[in-house]
């Protein structure tokens, strides 16, 4: 099915092209004070449609572990994921950058790019160590199994075909070339005119200059990134034990596999 030609000004305006650990939830937070109604993967992690995520990265990158075999995400597929609902997308949907802007070609694209060894550290550390930690495969059956949740298979999808790998050690191997690629096709992809290459720090002006806002009186969130992404790491979780327990407490699953889905949970 061939996708709806979108309109100037229509759906998704704003794709922020910046990898996870490079910091998107402060940038959430200034597109939200701006006036967009922006998507974040842990602002309301139990509302996002994560079996629509987990389709996006097997269209993407048929050749994933575990995948369907479907067709390439038409317009359609990206405005039931996001551009129905949202001016602006960060986080999750940044590695499927260059397929949004063919779908949105009017959107304006921010850029901002960490050096690569402190990115890459932070990433190992607040996102493969979670992703590859020992029984995380128990955790997102069981958070599957009793309440539908696919947020754990659908981001080792993601992460999997963005890296172009199978297995975590060829994720490391491919993270200097996978990251200088990135930049590189944004860069080749997107108008100058429709590009802002964002350092983190430099306030408010460039980025209102850029999106045609007038500057707001408030400082520019500064939020620390490591302390918000556990905090919402572990709101997920709660959000999912909550989800499970109610489920136990209706006589739907066992007592038994509830308790260790709880204690699986509230592990790593």
């Amino acid at each position: 099915m061939e996708a709806s030609r979108p309109e100037a000004g229509d759906g998704i305006k704003i794709l922020h092209a910046s990898l996870y650990r490079m910091g998107t939830w402060s940038m959430a937070k200034a597109y939200q004070t701006l006036g967009y109604t922006t998507y974040h993967g842990l602002d309301e992690p139990m509302s996002v449609d994560w079996r629509l995520v987990e389709q996006a990265a097997e269209a993407t990158w048929p050749s994933v572990p575990n995948a369907s075999p479907r067709p390439p995400f038409t317009r359609d597929d990206w405005d039931s994921l996001w551009g129905n609902r949202y001016d602006a997308v960060c986080d999750t949907s940044a590695p499927f950058t260059l397929e949004l802007f063919k779908a949105y070609p009017h959107a304006k694209v921010v850029l901002v790019q960490r050096d690569f060894d402190s990115w890459w550290s932070s990433f190992q550390k607040e996102i493969l160590d979670k992703l590859f930690a020992p029984f995380f495969e128990v955790q997102i059956f069981l958070a599957w199994y009793l309440v539908g949740f696919r947020g754990g298979h659908a981001m080792r999808k993601l992460v999997f075909g963005f890296f172009n790998a199978t297995t975590r050690t060829e994720i490391e191997a491919h993270g200097r070339e996978t990251y200088d690629g990135f930049f590189k096709q944004v860069r080749a992809t997107v108008p100058p005119e429709q590009l802002l290459e964002y350092r983190l720090g430099s306030g408010w002006e460039p980025l209102c200059e850029f999106l045609g806002k007038d500057v707001p009186n408030i400082s520019f969130p500064h939020l620390n990134e490591r302390k918000v992404h556990s905090e919402g790491i572990s709101l997920e979780k709660g959000d999912i034990l909550f989800a499970m327990s109610k489920k136990a407490m209706l006589g739907t699953m066992g007592v038994g596999i509830s308790v260790a889905a709880i204690w699986w949970l509230l592990g790593n």
